[in-house]
């Protein structure tokens, strides 16, 4: 999957942009994303319904993925069942 690439979730409104992605299975609420919305949503899995956050960066523990929400949902971002974490903001420089 390539940088730019926009995913969509299966089971709820979701909607992600590929930052960063390395080998691995793109998740939301514990199903596989999509580039396509499809006709009918699946059913969310109870592990995986923290729900997302709009402008907030994903990543894994390895920083082999990193996908910007887009649009927010009830399920929670993973990569081959594992979650996914919000990125922390790098601090700025101190001026004196």
């Amino acid at each position: 999957m390539k940088p730019g690439t926009k995913l969509k979730s299966t089971v709820d409104d979701t909607e992600v942009m590929v930052i960063k992605s390395g080998e691995g299975q793109i998740e939301s609420g514990g199903a596989p994303m999509a580039e396509e919305k499809p006709a009918e949503l699946g059913t969310l899995s109870p592990d995986f319904s923290a729900g997302t956050l709009m402008g907030k960066r994903y990543v894994d523990a390895a920083g082999t993925f990193e996908l910007l929400c887009v649009k927010p949902g009830k399920g929670n971002l993973s990569v081959n069942g594992v979650a996914l974490s919000i990125k922390d903001a790098k601090p700025l420089p101190a001026s004196d």
